[in-house]
């Protein structure tokens, strides 16, 4: 989440909140994200209406109905200075985002780099009518200079929000029990994971562990996830709600997600969750983060073949 490259909107890029109240309320999302991460301005109708803000919904589409709902905020987040692109419709909508950020079309999601005059995006209602999305033809797309940006993380199982009108993407989300049913896959050490930690806080290192040990590990591991999946399962069909019977499951069970990044924003996240002998800089990180990072480093060496090795010519450092 950290290590991500957003997808990017411009700060006077108006979300639509919707508090299910049948009047949402437009707000640009620079102000959204001052308000989300500084909290309420202090005293009078502000910090009241901060608080109403900071309990919204935004305003989502069903992708195979195109019809409107509402979905929580889960990040407002800084996405750092970028280029822009200024989209313009029809209907007199404006979007201002970075190349990258995907729009919903009649045709499916495509980045905004992608379009051109004469393509469609889908757009929605701003008013309480909350009505199905339509398409909007697009009038121009032309290149809007450099600035700061943000971008919304939302819940599912929709990830997008309405932004200057225009059905948008977040560029993060995270597989959550409180819409799916979670299927019981767990995570259970291999052979190799090295089970004793020795030596003082911030000295210490972590070592093989016998194979009783490793034995006793996968044993105590499998009935515990085994106990916990038959209670989440035993609450579901009693009809407990999903987000409560979740409450049962061990961090140890495999989550999904997404999360757009650039070259430049992997490389950090590689320099410090990998361990490698070119490190200038060595890490310690976690095997099981290690092990993500490894399979995102050889998809990205295939990609990227010439920038991965000046990766590692550059001692794993990122530019």
């Amino acid at each position: 989440m950290r290590h991500r490259a957003g997808w990017c909107l411009a700060g006077d890029t108006e979300v639509t909140l919707d508090s299910g109240s049948g009047d949402p309320r437009p707000l640009p999302i620079g102000e959204l994200h001052r308000r989300w991460h500084h909290g309420p301005a202090a005293g009078g109708a502000t910090e009241a209406r901060d608080r109403q803000t900071l309990d919204s919904q935004v305003r989502c589409y069903d992708e195979d109905t195109l019809l409107a709902g509402r979905t929580p905020i889960v990040d407002v987040l800084e996405s750092g200075v970028k280029p822009l692109l200024r989209i313009t419709t029809a209907a007199g909508r404006t979007l201002r985002c970075s190349a990258d950020h995907a729009l919903l079309t009649p045709d499916g999601w495509r980045k905004a780099g992608e379009l051109a005059a004469g393509d469609a995006v889908l757009a929605g209602d701003t008013t309480g009518r909350a009505a199905a999305a339509l398409p909007d033809p697009i009038a121009s797309v032309a290149g809007d200079g450099e600035e700061m940006t943000y971008d919304l993380s939302v819940a599912g199982p929709w990830h997008n929000f309405l932004a200057g009108g225009i059905i948008v993407h977040n560029s993060y989300n995270e597989e959550s029990g409180r819409y799916r049913e979670l299927q019981p896959v767990f995570y259970v050490p291999g052979q190799d994971r090295k089970l004793v930690q020795e030596g003082r806080p911030g000295k210490y290192v972590f070592v093989d562990g016998t194979p009783e040990q490793h034995k006793g590990v996968v044993a105590a591991m499998e009935e515990s996830y085994t106990q916990s999946y038959a209670a989440y399962q035993e609450m579901l069909a009693a009809g407990v709600a999903r987000e409560v019977a979740r409450a049962t499951l061990p961090v140890g069970l495999f989550s999904s997600m997404y999360a757009t990044c650039n070259a430049r924003s992997l490389m950090h996240f590689l320099g410090l969750r990998t361990q490698h002998e070119l490190a200038r800089v060595p890490s310690f990180p976690q095997r099981e983060i290690e092990m993500v990072g490894e399979k995102m480093e050889a998809a990205w060496a295939e990609l990227m073949p010439l920038t991965h090795a000046a990766f590692n010519a550059n001692g794993r450092v990122a530019p």
